[in-house]
């Protein structure tokens, strides 16, 4: 029997998103949008709308319509990379949790080692590790603005390593894994012909780096044996279409991952296909990401101002991508709260609600004092959290 541990992050979500009068900055996801407001993002005001109400609801492509795939392929044009991305080498999957699950799936097994970032999306080690594969953590440290150290990589690698995990733009730190980076790890990759993973789910979501600081995807960085993960829950603002994508430019690889995915998923829903293959237009895509990327930029704004108000009392690395941070919280005696019990003190005294780092990211070790805020949320939302959380830090914690 499979041993599968509890998925912390998401039982936490589900246990506590829903008291009465939340203020939830635990979720992740830009703040969602609803189709009559998706439809004011095209560019063309006379466009037809996402829905087509006359099709048949039948099974749909089993790979993802080609339209939809042509568009989730434009996202990497333009990157850096020497060719453009195939419609063959895009496989539609319902929402990027499952996208990880079937690579890991198709890929990893027993015996096999796999080397993933840390701390992450639980799922991203987790999972190969209930596959029965061997699992290394590549620690990312705060005093390095959690950049990942490449020389530790090296050391890092066995004959048995299959796989590197990444995750960039990171959850839960928010930080960027730069193009340097990227690129010795990719040269690592090639020289042990390991298979480079990187979750790209909060991508091209990069709000708080200049232009020329953007780092590609890897699938432009010219290596095939690499594989890209993402989603329209993040950087999209829908996760309700709960429609995500792997892409990889080895046809062995996708292949793979098709055989495993008919045991999952006949096609995605026709729905989710459409509102998907609309809001990635060449018309719609670029408003879509640019209301995104300002929302994200007033809200972080926002928290910055939260941090600097309490020196000594509330620690952070300033995110530069994604939606979440990851921040620590000290008391009086300038030691980490508690924080499973301070996450829970702070929702039952304000109904704030984020998500305990030792608990949902550490495994009760490295993380003590940290939480997990995600701030692109609806900006009256966040600030008043914020708001409640300023009274809460100076009557309990200052």
């Amino acid at each position: 029997m499979v041993k599968i541990p509890p998925f912390d992050v998401e039982q936490w979500m589900d246990k506590y998103e829903t008291t009465p009068g939340v203020l939830n900055v635990a979720e992740t996801c830009c703040s969602s949008i609803s189709i009559d407001q998706l439809v004011q993002f095209n560019r063309h005001t006379d466009a037809p709308p996402p829905l087509d109400l006359s099709t048949r609801l039948g099974y749909g492509a089993i790979r993802g319509s080609d339209k939809l795939r042509q568009n989730i392929a434009s996202l990497y044009e333009g990157d850096g990379g020497s060719t453009s991305l195939d419609v063959e080498s895009v496989i539609v999957t319902p929402g990027a949790i499952s996208a990880n699950y079937l690579v890991f799936y198709s890929l990893v097994g027993p015996g096999d080692h796999v080397i993933c970032v840390f701390p992450t999306y639980q799922q991203l080690y987790a999972v190969p590790g209930s596959l029965g594969a061997e699992i290394s953590l590549w620690k990312l440290q705060a005093d390095n603005g959690y950049a990942p150290d490449v020389n530790a990589l090296e050391g890092m690698i066995k004959s048995n390593t299959k796989m590197i995990v990444i995750n960039n733009p990171n959850n839960p730190t928010g930080a960027t894994i730069h193009k340097d980076i990227l690129t010795k790890t990719v040269d690592i990759a090639r020289k042990h012909n390991i298979i480079l993973f990187s979750d790209e789910v909060y991508r091209p979501l990069f709000h708080n780096l200049p232009p020329a600081q953007v780092p590609p995807s890897i699938l432009s960085l010219g290596y095939d044996k690499s594989i890209v993960t993402s989603s329209m829950s993040k950087a999209w603002a829908l996760a309700g279409v709960r429609l995500g994508w792997i892409a990889s430019r080895d046809p062995s690889i996708i292949e793979q991952v098709a055989v495993a995915r008919d045991y999952t998923t006949i096609s995605v829903s026709q729905l989710d296909d459409q509102v998907s293959r609309y809001a990635l237009s060449a018309d719609v895509r670029p408003q879509l990401i640019a209301r995104n990327l300002a929302l994200a930029r007033t809200n972080l704004a926002l928290l910055e101002e939260f941090v600097r108000e309490h020196p000594g009392t509330v620690e952070w690395v300033k995110p530069t991508a994604g939606t979440t941070a990851f921040v620590r919280f000290l008391g009086k005696r300038g030691s980490p709260v508690d924080d499973v019990a301070f996450c829970m003190d702070v929702l039952e005294r304000t109904k704030v609600m984020f998500l305990p780092g030792s608990k949902c990211f550490g495994h009760g070790k490295g993380f003590e004092g940290f939480v997990r805020i995600g701030y692109v949320n609806e900006t009256e939302v966040v600030r008043e959290a914020l708001g409640r959380l300023r009274g809460y830090v100076a009557e309990y914690l200052v």
